[in-house]
């Protein structure tokens, strides 16, 4: 009988805690389908982590190593990086940058709207987190899940699960954290702004020599953003090429969906009450938050500035699209258009600075890695 009840008898309070935590990410993805592709597979690894002696877990077994599942997820796919990149490649394959050709002025967006990242970090410092703790903290700003994963696995794998919480959690409540950020630096006259949108042809040729210049700029400029940028732009390539379609739609559905699931119990092994709980926590996820709202704010700003030196006004709420949030942020930004003015249509503009916003990013985690590597 006592072996029976082994596990109810050894449970912790900070594994039952964490069992909260896992219950209320899976009530996230399934209630109220935030991120469910990624918080759902999250939500039950910290389920399965926190039972007592649980076999998904590495552990001593009496004199020798018994391997768990989930730790050998992590090693294999998050410890050197290979889930995060693979994810690229399907994103990549999923993005038109063609909105960013018929604009080009929105990729502005997509670097200013990375600052949240670099001012986030300085006050990770102030919290007195050391220099690539606070490297990972602030890349949560980037509104882009793979690349803070790659950077705190590089960085500071102890942060791995908050960081990863509060980069998905953030990314799914896009529309709760940007709308009052945008309203409050923003007036009724400059959200109804219109922007016009004229479609131009876009030569094949430009769009499949885009992601080869951009890997081989990036890669010069900063060497060990290479991977990150080159696999998201070879996932790009499949798709324009247009010589492996099955390749491209295979990037997109199959692969996107088998890593996305590898991905998230593969972080949950990082999410066990002893690991989780300390108060550095609540002080990562209260950054990560403001690091989301400096973005938007930047972004916003930027756009205000930029204003001042144009005859054709930009609509100002568009800059708030150059997270990496994609394509949420873009589709926030028309509703909050359209709720001025139901005749406003600028989704394509916010489409061209979000597809912006998800280079930024990942530039910015190389530069990270270039400065601290």
């Amino acid at each position: 009988m006592e072996q029976l009840f082994e596990g109810f008898l050894a449970i912790t309070a900070k594994q039952a805690v964490m069992m909260g935590v896992g219950a209320v990410l899976l009530y996230l993805a399934i209630a109220k389908e935030y991120e469910p592709s990624l918080l759902l597979p999250m939500g039950f690894g910290t389920l399965l982590v926190n039972i007592p002696f649980s076999s998904a877990l590495t552990q001593i077994a009496g004199d020798h190593l018994q391997h768990g599942a989930l730790s050998i997820l992590f090693d294999a796919g998050i410890a050197n990086e290979m889930f995060p990149l693979l994810i690229f490649i399907a994103i990549g394959a999923m993005i038109d940058f063609t909105p960013l050709f018929q604009n080009p002025v929105t990729f502005i967006f997509g670097i200013t709207a990375q600052a949240g990242i670099f001012l986030t970090m300085g006050l990770a410092l102030l919290f007195g987190f050391d220099l690539k703790e606070a490297a990972s903290i602030g890349i949560i700003g980037a509104a882009d899940g793979p690349t803070s994963i790659y950077v705190s696995a590089k960085f500071a794998p102890h942060l791995l699960g908050p960081i990863s919480v509060a980069a998905y959690s953030y990314m799914a409540l896009v529309p709760v954290i940007q709308p009052p950020v945008i309203r409050l630096l923003t007036t009724p006259k400059e959200r109804t702004i219109p922007m016009p949108y004229h479609e131009k042809p876009v030569p094949r040729k430009a769009k499949i020599l885009f992601p080869i210049g951009i890997t081989l700029a990036a890669g010069m400029f900063a060497p060990p953003s290479a991977s990150l940028i080159g696999f998201l732009m070879f996932g790009n390539l499949l798709r324009e090429s247009g010589v492996v379609d099955r390749l491209a739609k295979g990037a997109q559905n199959e692969l996107a969906n088998i890593v996305t699931i590898l991905l998230g119990l593969a972080i949950s092994a990082t999410m066990t009450g002893e690991r989780f709980i300390q108060p550095q926590t609540i002080l990562i996820l209260s950054m990560g938050l403001v690091a989301f709202i400096l973005d938007t704010a930047v972004g916003v700003l930027s756009a205000k500035a930029i204003n001042l030196f144009r005859k054709r006004k930009l609509n100002p709420m568009i800059g708030a699209a150059g997270i990496s949030a994609f394509p949420m942020s873009a589709r926030l930004v028309q509703k909050l258009a359209a709720a001025e003015d139901r005749n406003n249509f600028i989704l394509m503009h916010a489409v061209g600075a979000n597809v912006s916003g998800q280079i930024g990013s990942v530039l910015a985690g190389g530069l990270l890695l270039a400065f601290l590597g």
